[in-house]
């Protein structure tokens, strides 16, 4: 049967078109209605309207990605009743559409974090990269957030001083902007381009200033019990992402990291309805993670899959890397997760057709001439896809001499 082929889309200001996604073989479309803000209500109307456009050109909503969790219902605010309720009505009028997987994150405040957005390869490709140093320059000098520096050890902090040392105040913006800006405004981020950009990020850090990672694990399985039955009544299976970097930065706890994190966030309502998004490139920076473990472990609650590679760097740093080359044994991945969905076909399961999207990619070719999130060129992505599609295939038919 294979893993079924999606693609992210950003909606019309995207620059690959749903005629393109198409043409390259994409069964299924992973996109969201990103003009609504966090916490509202996506109406049923606008969820028909963008899923008979994608069908129209032969292919189907396969994933949302993402219903974004607002921030209230992350600091458990007095507005999270309203909110909640929202999120439900919101997973109900999926499910009246036919749409049935849901991936979201419980990331506070920052979705993902990368330090440089245009690292060059050694082949003159582009792709991003994350140095924990200089994320200590950009929170203990530019930011300047209250105790920082006690985050750091005191090698790091050396040279995170030096660093800052050396930036000009133009890089030091640039560094700023891109990290609380860039990375994060696509995928409904909490700070906008207007005003001191600055002091309304410092501001939301601040609110989790008593939120450590037990309170905010509160604070998800109290989020669990009040959707997940809603998404069991809408037909939708709910998939968290991991933490990206599944590591604590700017004092931030971080919940969804490692296997035993997934673990407990499974328990906090056991169904499945209740899954996981699995992320080799975020769950791969952290290097006592086993990926091949812990896809084992989770493959029963995997309802989407982020198929991506890192090369690991000292000091917690890293860089993305080609699909099939880093941190992470693709091959082991794509067979625990082809064996899965045997398991489920065999079962008589409804989610056996397991989607996965080529994520992030190496900006190669004409991606330096076309416009693109962070993350997102058009061609290192297709190449990834390629090459993890003729994986796909080649272990399937091995699996079935077997």
């Amino acid at each position: 049967m294979a893993l079924e082929k999606t693609w992210r889309w950003f909606g019309q200001g995207d620059s690959v078109s749903l005629a393109c996604l198409r043409q390259m073989g994409m069964e299924g479309v992973v996109t969201a209605l990103h003009h609504i803000p966090a916490g509202e209500v996506w109406p049923m109307d606008e969820i028909r309207d963008l899923q008979a456009e994608i069908a129209s050109h032969g292919m189907h909503w396969s994933v949302v990605e993402s219903l974004p969790v607002a921030e209230g219902i992350k600091i458990h605010s007095a507005d999270y009743p309203r909110l909640t309720a929202n999120y439900r009505q919101s997973l109900h009028n999926l499910g009246k559409c036919g749409i049935d997987t849901v991936c979201y994150n419980f990331m506070p405040v920052l979705d993902w974090a990368r330090t440089d957005l245009h690292y060059l390869n050694e082949r003159g490709g582009e792709s991003m990269r994350f140095d924990y140093p200089t994320f200590a320059a950009f929170d203990i000098h530019i930011l300047r957030r209250k105790d920082a520096a006690d985050d750091y050890d005191p090698a790091v902090r050396r040279k995170a001083q030096e660093i800052a040392r050396r930036m000009t105040a133009a890089q030091q913006e640039e560094l700023a902007h891109n990290i609380i800006v860039v990375t994060q405004a696509f995928i409904h981020g909490t700070t906008g381009e207007g005003g001191d950009y600055r002091r309304q990020f410092l501001n939301r850090l601040d609110t989790y200033r008593h939120i450590g990672p037990e309170v905010l694990r509160e604070h998800l399985a109290s989020f669990l019990q009040d959707v997940v039955p809603a998404a069991e009544e809408a037909g939708v299976h709910l998939c968290i992402h991991a933490d990206d970097p599944p590591f604590p930065l700017l004092g931030l706890p971080r919940i969804a990291s490692t296997l035993d994190d997934f673990r407990h966030i499974m328990a906090q309502y056991d169904s499945p309805a209740n899954g996981v998004t699995f992320c080799t490139g975020s769950l791969s920076t952290r290097p006592d993670n086993d990926l091949s473990a812990m896809a084992h472990a989770l493959a029963p609650r995997i309802h989407f899959v982020h198929l991506r590679n890192t090369v690991a760097l000292p000091c917690r740093s890293f860089c993305e890397s080609d699909h099939l080359t880093g941190s992470v044994d693709m091959f082991a991945i794509i067979r625990i997760l082809l064996e899965e969905q045997a398991t489920r076909i065999r079962a008589g399961r409804k989610d056996a057709r397991m989607p996965f999207r080529p994520d992030h990619g190496i900006r190669i070719l004409d991606d330096f001439s076309r416009t693109a999130n962070p993350g997102y060129p058009l061609y290192g992505r297709l190449k990834g896809l390629a090459e993890i599609d003729g994986m796909q295939q080649a272990i399937e038919r091995m699996i079935s001499k077997m």
